[in-house]
C-alpha cells in the first residue's frame, strides 16, 4: 500500500423461485452471535492512539509504525473504542484532524482458540471512518474502503505462528474524503503564504454534519468451526394465515454437509423445519411482523436456527447460527405503501448517529434513550440519514417494530466528477455491502441510494439508472429510492425510483420568515411530482432551526414558536395529500446534531425537535400529539396504545 501524499491524503484508495431473481453475494457478513459452536471476545475499551501529524501524514507508513508497539514510535494517548476521536481531548488540532490516525490494542487470545486448528478466528471491525488498514503483529490482514459498514479478516493462522507472542492489533484509519468516496469531499491546499502557513489545507465537504472519524463501532474476535454457515438469505411472504419463509444457506469449508433448519416461535417451539440448503418453510397460524402502532403485537420475531454438520476426513465440525426472522411483505402501488397488504403511513423522523463527546460512537444508553423517545413521540419509522446505522440499532427496530428506510452514504454528490466511473463502481460496492448486511432485517422496508444529489446534471441519469437497477437486482423484494430536492422537471434519476422522497424547507431556506408561502409551495411541489411520475411520495425532510429556550411572539426564525408553526403549516397540507398519494412525513430532525463550523450554524444544526441532550422543544409535543392521532385514526389499535409507552 502506498502512503498518501500531497496529491491526496487518501492515496491508499488508488490501491427456488424468488432466489432465481436475487443476486446472491459471494460471501456473507452475518452479525456475530454466540452459540454452542461460536464464541465472541469484545475488544471495546481503551486503545493506544496516535495521530500522524507529520506534514504529509505519511510518517506512520514511512517508519512502519505497525511493526512495533505503537508506544515505541512516539507519544500515545488513551482512546476509547467505539467512539469518534474528535471530541475526546482538549486538543483543537485533533478535533478537526484530517489524515491517518493509528489505534493499537494487545489482546490475550484464549488458549483453546490457538490450540484447536479446527477453529477459525476472525477479527471484525463494526465500522471505521473512512479508510482502514489492519495489521496483526505487524502483518497486514485486511483493508477496507468506506465508513459505516463492517469488515473482517480471518487471523487464526497468524496467532498460531507464535502462540507465546501477544496478539497485537494495529488499525490505521484515514478520514480524508475525495471526489470518489462516499460521501464525497475534496482537499484544498492554500498556497498563498501571505494568508496561510506552509502546507495549509482544508477538507471541503458537501454535507451538513460533522465529519466525525475513528473506530465507531465495536471491534471483536469471534470463532467458527472450519466448516461453517457463512451466510443466510431469508425472504418472507404469507397466504391467508400461512407464513412462507424462503431461505438459502451458504456454507464454507465443506464440500458436503448435513443441515438442519428449524424455525421457532418466541416460546422456542418448532413451527417448521427442513434438512435442505434452500427451500420454503410453511408456518401455520402465522404471526406477522407488524410496525409499531399498527398492531397490538408489533415486531414479532421467529428464530431460524441453522445447524450444520460436516466432516473433512480428519475432523467433524458442527456449527450453529440463529437468525431472527420477521414474516412480512412490502409492496408499492401508484398511491400507497403497503406492509402486509395494509396501507402504511410513515410518521417518523430523520436521525443522526451523533451525541456529545462520543460523536458517532456506538453507545447503548443513548440508543435505548432514543428508542424510548421515538415511542413516546408515536413515531413508527425513521430514515438512516445519511449513512447506514449500526446493526445493533436495526436489531432494536426489528424487535420494536420501527420501520426503517436504509440509506447508504451517498450524501453530497454535487460535483460532476463524482458521477464518473470510479465513483459509480465504489457506490455499487457500497450497496453490495449494505444489502448483504441488512437484507434480513424485517424493519428495513426500502433502500435509499443517495441524498440530495445534483440529479439535474447530464451524467446523473446513467449513474442512478445503473445504481437503482443494481440495487433492485440485489434485492427485488424492497422498493428503492433516493432523496431529492431538485426541480422535478430537471431530475434525471427520479424515473427509476419506486417511491419519490422529497426534501423541502419552505419559509426557511426559501422565502425565510414568510410562513404564508408554505401551503401554496408545498401543494405545488406535491402536484408537480405526482403529476409527472405517478408514484407515492414521502416528505422525507422538512423543518426549521430552533434554539432551545428561545421564544418570540409573534414567531421569529430560530424561536421554538417559529419551528412549531412551520410544522403546523406543513401538517395541514399533509392531511390533504395523504388521502391521495402522500405516504409519509419524516421530520428533520429528531435531535440537534453537530456540523462543521460556519456562519450558518451556531454550534451545530438546531432543527431537532429534541436538543442534542435529548430534551424536548415545543415541536416535540406538537409531533407527539399528531403522531398518536395518526396512529389511532387507523382503528386497529388496542386501547392501551392511546398513550405513550416506554421500552
Amino acid at each position: 500500500m502506498s502512503p498518501p501524499g500531497r496529491l491526496g491524503l487518501l492515496g491508499a484508495l488508488c490501491l427456488c423461485s424468488v432466489f432465481d431473481a436475487v443476486c446472491l453475494l459471494d460471501s456473507g457478513m452475518l452479525f456475530p452471535r454466540e452459540s454452542s459452536s461460536r464464541e465472541l471476545k469484545e475488544l471495546s475499551g481503551l486503545w493506544s492512539f496516535r495521530a500522524d501529524k507529520s506534514a504529509n501524514r505519511n510518517q506512520g507508513f514511512e517508519r512502519a509504525w505497525y511493526k512495533s508497539r505503537l508506544a515505541e514510535t512516539g507519544p500515545v494517548i488513551d482512546m476509547p473504542v467505539p467512539a469518534s476521536y474528535n471530541d475526546i481531548t482538549q486538543d483543537p488540532t485533533l478535533r478537526d484532524f484530517i489524515g491517518w490516525v493509528w489505534y493499537e490494542r494487545e489482546v490475550v487470545v484464549p488458549a483453546r482458540w490457538v490450540a484447536d486448528e479446527g477453529t477459525r478466528v476472525v477479527l471484525r471491525v463494526g465500522s471505521a471512518h473512512y479508510y482502514s488498514v489492519v495489521w496483526l503483529n505487524g502483518v497486514k490482514v485486511t483493508e477496507h474502503k468506506g465508513g459505516h459498514l463492517p469488515f473482517e479478516a480471518e487471523i487464526g493462522s497468524l496467532i498460531r505462528k507464535d502462540p507465546s507472542t501477544p496478539c497485537r492489533i494495529t488499525i490505521a484509519v484515514n478520514n480524508t474524503l475525495t471526489l470518489e468516496t462516499l460521501p464525497p469531499g475534496m482537499i484544498q491546499y492554500m498556497d498563498d503564504r501571505t494568508k496561510y502557513p506552509a502546507g495549509f489545507f482544508v477538507q471541503n465537504i458537501y454535507f451538513d454534519f460533522f465529519n466525525y472519524a475513528g473506530i465507531h463501532r465495536p471491534v471483536l474476535l469471534y470463532t467458527t468451526p472450519q466448516a461453517y454457515v457463512s451466510d443466510i438469505t431469508v425472504v418472507t411472504d404469507f397466504l391467508d394465515n400461512t407464513g412462507l419463509v424462503k431461505y438459502q444457506v451458504s456454507v464454507q469449508g465443506a464440500t458436503t454437509a448435513t443441515l438442519k433448519v428449524t424455525l421457532m416461535d418466541k416460546d422456542r417451539h418448532c413451527v417448521a423445519s427442513s434438512s435442505d440448503q434452500s427451500g420454503v418453510l410453511k408456518v401455520v397460524d402465522v404471526k406477522l411482523w407488524w410496525p409499531y402502532l399498527m398492531h397490538e403485537t408489533p415486531g414479532y420475531l421467529y428464530s431460524l436456527e441453522v445447524r450444520l454438520m460436516a466432516a473433512d476426513g480428519r475432523s467433524t465440525y458442527e456449527d450453529v447460527y440463529t437468525l431472527p426472522v420477521g414474516i412480512r411483505t412490502v409492496n408499492v402501488t401508484s398511491t400507497q405503501f403497503l406492509i402486509n397488504n395494509k396501507p402504511f403511513y410513515f410518521h417518523g423522523v430523520n436521525k443522526h448517529e451523533d451525541a456529545d463527546i462520543r460523536g458517532k460512537g456506538l453507545d447503548w444508553p443513548l440508543i435505548v434513550k432514543d428508542f424510548n423517545l421515538l415511542k413516546w413521540l408515536g413515531a413508527n419509522s425513521f430514515r438512516t440519514s445519511h449513512y447506514p446505522y449500526a446493526e445493533e440499532i436495526l436489531q432494536m427496530c426489528d424487535r420494536h417494530g420501527i420501520v426503517v428506510i436504509d440509506e447508504c452514504p451517498g450524501v453530497g454528490i454535487k460535483d460532476i466528477r463524482s458521477f464518473g466511473n470510479a465513483s459509480l463502481s465504489h457506490h455499487l460496492d457500497v450497496m453490495d455491502e449494505l444489502v448483504r448486511r441488512d437484507k434480513n432485517h424485517p424493519s428495513v422496508v426500502m433502500w435509499s441510494v443517495a441524498n440530495e444529489p445534483a440529479a439535474e446534471m447530464p451524467p446523473a441519469e446513467f449513474y442512478f439508472k445503473t445504481l437503482i437497477k443494481h440495487t433492485k437486482a440485489l434485492d427485488p423484494t424492497r422498493p428503492v429510492t433516493y432523496i431529492t430536492d431538485s426541480n422535478y422537471a430537471r431530475d434525471k434519476g427520479a424515473p427509476y425510483v419506486d417511491v419519490v422522497c422529497v426534501n423541502s424547507y419552505f419559509s426557511w431556506y426559501h422565502d425565510p420568515g414568510h410562513l404564508e408561502v408554505i401551503p401554496i409551495q408545498l401543494n405545488t411541489q406535491f402536484e408537480n411530482w405526482y403529476g409527472k411520475y405517478q408514484k407515492p411520495i414521502i416528505q422525507s425532510e422538512y423543518g426549521a432551526d430552533a434554539v432551545s429556550g428561545l421564544h418570540n411572539d409573534p414567531p421569529m426564525m430560530f424561536s421554538e414558536e417559529y419551528q412549531k408553526i412551520v410544522l403546523q403549516n406543513y401538517h395541514d397540507v399533509f392531511d390533504q395529500k395523504r388521502k391521495q398519494y402522500v405516504v409519509g412525513e419524516l421530520i428533520w430532525n429528531f435531535a440537534d446534531f453537530m456540523t462543521a463550523q460556519g456562519i450558518t450554524r451556531v454550534v451545530g444544526n438546531k432543527k431537532g425537535v429534541f436538543s442534542r441532550q435529548r430534551q424536548p422543544k415545543a415541536a416535540a409535543f406538537l409531533l407527539k400529539e399528531r403522531y398518536w392521532r395518526l396512529a389511532n385514526e387507523t382503528g386497529r389499535l388496542p386501547p392501551w396504545t392511546k398513550y405513550p409507552c416506554s421500552l
